[in-house]
């Protein structure tokens, strides 16, 4: 043991010391294992942060949520676009014939999107302002939350369809400024007053929503179809039912009975295909794993050439560090040294030098991840396992490019190498 300790401390020593020897050839010798760390571990750190975003934003927003459209997610826009322009829209009717159809669910909502409109409070306004009619199980299948002393409607505010509604966070923020709680105010929306239950904590961080109501407002669908004058019908429209299944439900089980009860209602022939389509938060999950499969693929192959060049640099030093220490390696094997002693301590030094190349990609994830979470207000983090990812890929190297000049070293014959 105390063996194994004295060829760690040696090691360690003599890496030091060829750092030290020549500075400028250790940094560029170390540049390419910094890059190559930096590349692997800073784009494993980003697409991790973006999936715990997005497997957050589902804990959150809950996966047996049901979002009936007629476009599907899991498709590419562009290619049926003229097929799903032709569908119709979801409908309140529709909405309400599921209410009393589907057995298997616990909660239904309907949205309407009622237009954008110029929002005015005292002498300030803000332009282009989303509002959407919304039913009263929305607040749980979208899980909204509210600042300060915000609330929701009340089953009272939403049968009569009273003049109030829920405001965005960036909303608020433009219409009210800084320092004024918009609770209780009456803003201006086309000649009607309508006042401000509460503003909604800000969306924009989680990634995977199916809305993002932070530039927008809410409404009660009875007030949208009292003092919005739309049509329950929703033609022409962007509307959206939800469904959430009861505990124990199966997600594809809910799905059958929405399928087989929306087919009833809209009278569909057995031969024709559907006219709508069922979409979870998993689609968009399955779609954010391809792309963050390429994004790592890509981020491996750029950091796996930096660290081949890294590795050929670090086995240069090590050549160089054997041939300067030709003698003295003939010395020790001389006075008792075994082969295994000589190979240990070569191969120690080169996975020091490859740490220290490590640690300083590593440390520049760490300040690049800090600036980007505090300049776009988003959580890009270097966790402990990407860290620990960093420093066994950085031994992993160190062992690769100094087994050649170790074999070497302890292949010598004691006699020739004191000679040189």
């Amino acid at each position: 043991m105390r063996q194994i300790i004295r060829i760690l401390l040696e090691g360690a020593a003599q890496a030091w010391q060829q750092l030290m020897a020549n500075k400028l050839r250790s940094f560029l010798s170390l540049l390419g294992i910094t890059i190559g760390i930096f590349c692997i571990i800073g784009v494993k750190s980003a697409v991790n942060s973006l999936e715990d975003n997005i497997r957050g934003s589902m804990a959150k927003l809950g996966n047996d949520v049901i979002y009936i459209e007629k476009f599907s997610w899991a498709e590419d826009p562009g290619a049926n676009f003229w097929k799903w322009m032709r569908r119709p829209n979801m409908s309140y009717v529709e909405y309400e014939s599921l209410e009393a159809k589907l057995k298997n669910a616990t909660k239904l909502g309907f949205w309407q999107y009622l237009g954008n409109k110029t929002i005015k409070w005292k002498s300030s306004s803000v332009e282009n302002v989303f509002f959407l009619g919304i039913t009263e199980d929305c607040r749980d299948l979208f899980h909204l939350e509210f600042q300060n002393e915000g609330r929701y409607f009340t089953s009272t505010e939403y049968q009569n369809g009273s003049d109030v509604c829920l405001m965005g966070a960036e909303i608020a923020k433009g219409l009210f400024g800084e320092g004024i709680d918009p609770v209780d105010k009456e803003i201006n929306v086309g000649g009607r007053k309508i006042r401000v239950l509460g503003v909604l904590t800000t969306s924009g961080k989680d990634l995977l929503k199916p809305f993002n109501f932070d530039n927008g407002i809410l409404v009660s669908y009875t007030l949208a179809r009292r003092g919005f004058n739309i049509r329950r019908d929703g033609q022409w429209e962007r509307t959206s039912l939800l469904v959430q299944a009861k505990p124990g439900v199966a997600i594809e089980d809910m799905k059958d009975e929405i399928t087989g009860a929306l087919r009833s209602i809209r009278r569909l022939k057995p031969r024709e295909e559907n006219n709508f389509a069922l979409n979870t938060l998993s689609v968009l999950s399955g779609l954010f794993d391809s792309v963050f499969s390429v994004i790592n693929l890509a981020g491996f192959v750029i950091g796996i050439f930096a660290l081949i060049v890294g590795m050929f640099s670090v086995a240069n030093i090590m050549f160089v560090s054997v041939r300067e220490r030709t003698n003295i390696i003939g010395i020790k094997m001389a006075l008792g040294a075994k082969r295994w002693f000589i190979l240990l301590e070569i191969l120690f030094e080169a996975v020091v030098l490859c740490i220290v190349g490590g640690a300083f990609g590593l440390l520049f994830i760490w300040l690049v991840t800090t600036l980007i979470s505090n300049a776009i207000d988003f959580d890009i983090h270097l966790s402990m396992s990407n860290t620990l990812v960093g420093v066994g890929t950085s031994i992993i190297v160190g062992i690769l490019s100094g087994l050649i000049p170790a074999l070497q070293a302890s292949g010598m014959d004691p006699v020739e190498a004191i000679r040189k």
